[in-house]
């Protein structure tokens, strides 16, 4: 096919045939015993159809943060596609619209249609903005769960369009290539750039640059160029910190003290008091904590401070009905020895920026914010530090002592204490009498360039971020102790809340699976379940996925031990000590962090 430069267009060139105009409203489906909201459920339209900037009439989408808009206003997809898939699969003729798509055509093949294209067809003008987004529901639609990842695998994934000039359109019009976009960027090969191992550096650089291309994407080639520059991996599925160590060590228990009366402080050394590797501030510790049940069960506890030794402590503060933290504050003694994963998290302090910092806590969650503080005082940092920190009475104001020495160490901090339950304490010496909340928040001066550090209650981080990001702080990074939230794209109707718990029904012979966030540990059962994700999804722990075949890496999850097998070796392995729940299975005993 003859092409005309982006510069002039002296002739209008047919690139393609539009066969189907598909559109079809959202419903709920039932997939796997659960409700789905989606509208990838298309059918053709007889006559003409008008192709607005934002959809097509008659069109909506369930799922609106991976679908529709303006940047994916109309999807495309080949009949030539449909005919390969019809072979590969071994099924009958599809219908139009079986892929999801609003625009069946004739020609337009992924591997010459380009990012940045426009194109002329009916009364519409239409840009190409990016890829098909590798979503699970295609694999609902046509009952072939791994259709996402095979869309990546065979370079046919279909493309989305840009609405330029909005009119009618109808079945037999012509695509007229009226402008070719820059750097000749197939979209076969910018989901390849992104999905597939081994990406051309050049050319991610060469995507980044290109105007027509979506936010999402380009936010992701960006974070390649950055893990590239900085010498790791370009992929930014493959982005990761390896562990200091695999699996458990032993770790001995060297002293113990009261911080207050809920919380006990433990300080693990390393045998023969070697230290320890040093973790990132922020960094948590997980512990498989023998006699404290059966099987032995396993938490994580951030670490709040490195050792004069270069040894970890942690803080456990007692809950009445907590077995394990009941356990350490009942049996627990010094010479003890606890079996510890290596430090992990992605909550921790940038130590080579020079903005200013907020640290902002609540209750036990001072423990990963202690730790920032004290590598700023190590360090003899001169940044501007502010240290909130909220406690119901200065009976529950967990290591004051400490934080007080780190502070009394930083010539550019502002500390304050908040005592929410202790209206006679005077407002003196860095204490406040009353909560920190929006209004604390407001009455200081902090500096909106700064980076926020919050860790406490779910509800206490939620309402920080939301005051800082009114007081015009947008960097706000947040430390949750139990699962990060859900993503499961498009399910409708069930609980924001979970309950850990073994599944209903005869447990499984096979090896123990442990989800360490979630504190649950169950045997696994191959005759129910195909891949880790649906035994977690069974377990009702928290769950991330999008794609479910092993391509998008939305799933990806740390692996504190143990060893997994692939059902389907996904198209880029997921960064050291991490695995896919989405496509594995348990290969032996394991423990997972979720």
């Amino acid at each position: 096919m003859d092409l005309i430069p982006t510069t002039t267009a002296p002739q209008v060139v047919t690139a393609g045939t539009l066969l189907s105009v598909n559109v079809g409203m959202p419903r709920d489906v039932r997939w796997n015993d659960r409700t789905v909201h989606t509208g990838i459920w298309k059918s053709p339209v007889d006559g003409p159809a008008m192709v607005r900037r934002l959809n097509i009439d008659g069109d909506g989408q369930g799922d609106k943060n991976g679908h529709g808009g303006e940047q994916r206003a109309v999807m495309v997809y080949q009949v030539e596609s449909y005919r390969f898939w019809e072979r590969q699969l071994g099924v009958e003729a599809l219908e139009y619209g079986a892929f999801g798509e609003n625009f069946t055509v004739s020609g337009l093949p992924d591997d010459e249609v380009c990012i940045g294209d426009r194109y002329r067809v009916g009364e519409a003008t239409l840009e190409v903005t990016q890829p098909r987004v590798t979503c699970f529901r295609v694999g609902v639609r046509l009952g072939q769960p791994q259709m996402p990842r095979l869309l990546v695998a065979h370079h046919r994934p279909g493309f989305y369009l840009r609405v330029i000039e909005e009119g009618h359109v109808r079945a037999g019009d012509e695509f007229h290539l009226v402008s070719r976009g820059p750097h000749a960027l197939t979209v076969a090969e910018v989901d390849g750039l992104l999905y597939l191992p081994n990406p051309d550096i050049d050319r991610v650089r060469d995507a980044s640059g290109v105007a027509a291309l979506s936010p999402g994407w380009h936010q992701s080639f960006a974070e390649m160029l950055v893990a590239h520059d900085s010498g790791t991996t370009p992929n930014p599925a493959a982005v990761g910190k390896v562990p200091a160590w695999q699996g458990f060590r032993p770790l001995t228990v060297t002293r113990l003290a009261h911080v207050t009366d809920e919380v006990l402080s433990i300080d693990l050394h390393s045998e023969g008091d070697v230290a320890l590797p040093a973790p990132r501030p922020g960094q948590y510790l997980t512990l498989q904590i023998a006699g404290a049940g059966d099987p032995a069960p396993v938490r994580s506890y951030s670490i709040c401070a490195v050792t004069e030794s270069g040894g970890y402590r942690i803080a456990v503060k007692h809950e009445r009905e907590g077995l394990v933290s009941s356990w350490l504050h009942a049996h627990l003694r010094s010479g003890d020895t606890l079996q510890a994963a290596a430090p992990r998290g992605l909550f921790t302090l940038d130590l080579e920026s020079d903005k200013p910092v907020v640290l902002l806590s609540a209750g036990i969650g001072v423990t990963p914010v202690l730790a920032m503080l004290q590598a700023l005082a190590a360090g003899d940092s001169r940044r501007v530090v502010w240290w909130l920190h909220t406690a119901r009475d200065v009976g529950h104001h967990s290591f004051a002592e400490e934080a007080a020495a780190f502070l009394a160490r930083l010539p550019n901090a502002h500390p304050q204490v908040y005592f929410s339950r202790s209206a006679q304490v005077e407002v003196e010496d860095g204490v406040i009498a009353g909560p920190l909340d929006d209004a604390a928040l407001r009455s200081l001066a902090l500096p909106v360039d700064a980076t926020v550090y919050t860790c406490g209650p779910t509800a206490f981080m939620e309402t920080m971020a939301d005051a800082c990001r009114s007081l015009g702080i947008t960097d706000v990074r947040s430390e949750l102790f139990g699962s990060p939230g859900a993503i499961n794209p498009g399910v409708v109707g069930e609980s924001p809340t979970y309950h850990p718990r073994v599944p209903d029904g005869t447990p499984g012979d096979g090896p123990m699976v442990t989800f360490s966030r979630s504190g649950l540990s169950a045997p696994w059962d191959s005759h129910r379940y195909q891949t880790l994700l649906e035994f977690a999804e069974a377990c009702d722990v928290p769950t991330r996925w999008a794609c479910r075949s092993g391509v998008c890496h939305t799933c990806s999850t740390p692996l504190v031990t143990g060893v997994v097998s692939y059902v389907d070796d996904p198209p880029v392995p997921p960064p050291a000590g991490e695995v896919l729940p989405c496509c594995s299975r348990p290969a032996g005993p394991l423990v997972l962090d979720m």
